[in-house]
């Protein structure tokens, strides 16, 4: 059996190639109104979405607890296995906080703060899985994960200010002033955190098409093997259009189209989608 097993929590947004890997995942507890369930299992998009239509209120989002982590670890080294944990951004949730705590308690739990959220998560953790995969011990993968995390091209473009307003992401007046005259704002991810980047006017679809072209221009050295081409519930056209463009920029990339989960739609709303990737020049 391999000695190190990588872990994540559920805001990476990659269900069916973690399981493809048997990469465990801890999920967050995600809270409409008086009712709660765990993200991606209990509360999925649908009723994140119902739930905004019915009371245009936005969900609530509640990290993995130190005892749930205690638990999860437990049972993860059981058979004498090391444990590299990823979480979303520590400036985003107590998620990193709470599982550091809990990691005191065993040998050989090494906890990851991605600076990140969604697929720029995933692909630190399918990095570190290839590295767990060559035989690195978890030290050693925490290390190199760490180093390269400043390589992760994370950002996206929001259909709508709603959620990330009413989650206290942006101003009022920003948001006003977005709703009014249409613009679709890019948010990127930098140092854990997240900054409003380029503003795109008129059409979402037009937006978003636009937005990837800049994208890749100003980010021009992608990693190939991981490409990601991230969204919560975008027109399937959209999604297609942009894939073809990432293909005929890149004809040899592996593209992989995700689907938000629970967590991250509570926070940037339906008719999100970016395009997330390394952009340190490695190969296939």
């Amino acid at each position: 059996m391999r000695k190190v097993k990588i872990t994540c929590d559920s805001t990476a947004d990659l269900d069916y190639l973690f399981a493809e890997r048997g990469i465990a995942v801890t999920p967050l507890t995600v809270l409409l109104g008086d009712r709660s369930g765990l993200d991606g299992t209990e509360i999925t998009t649908e009723d994140i979405y119902e739930y905004f239509a019915e009371t245009k209120k936005t969900p609530k989002t509640s990290a993995v607890s130190p005892e749930e982590y205690r638990e999860f670890f437990e049972k993860q080294t059981a058979d004498g296995s090391e444990v590299v944990h990823f979480t979303i951004s520590s400036q985003m949730s107590a998620c990193y906080a709470n599982a550091c705590k809990a990691a005191e308690d065993f040998k050989g739990v090494y906890v990851v703060d991605s600076e990140n959220l969604s697929t720029g998560i995933g692909l630190l953790v399918l990095y570190a899985d290839d590295l767990a995969n060559e035989g690195l011990g978890g030290e050693e993968i925490k290390a190199r994960a760490d180093a390269r995390k400043s390589a992760v091209q994370a950002s996206f473009v929001v259909d709508t200010m709603d959620f990330l307003y009413r989650g206290g992401r942006c101003g009022g007046v920003t948001a006003f002033i977005a709703s009014v005259l249409k613009i679709k704002p890019s948010i990127y991810v930098k140092n854990g955190a997240m900054g409003v980047g380029k503003k795109y006017m008129g059409a979402t679809s037009k937006a978003i098409v636009k937005y990837v072209a800049d994208t890749m221009k100003a980010y021009n050295n992608p990693d190939l093997k991981y490409f990601f081409i991230t969204h919560s519930s975008a027109k399937p056209e959209v999604v297609e259009t942009v894939r073809r463009e990432v293909e005929q920029a890149y004809p040899d990339a592996n593209i992989f189209i995700t689907v938000a989960g629970s967590t991250i739609t509570s926070h940037c709303g339906k008719g999100t989608l970016g395009v997330l990737y390394f952009n340190d020049g490695g190969k296939i």
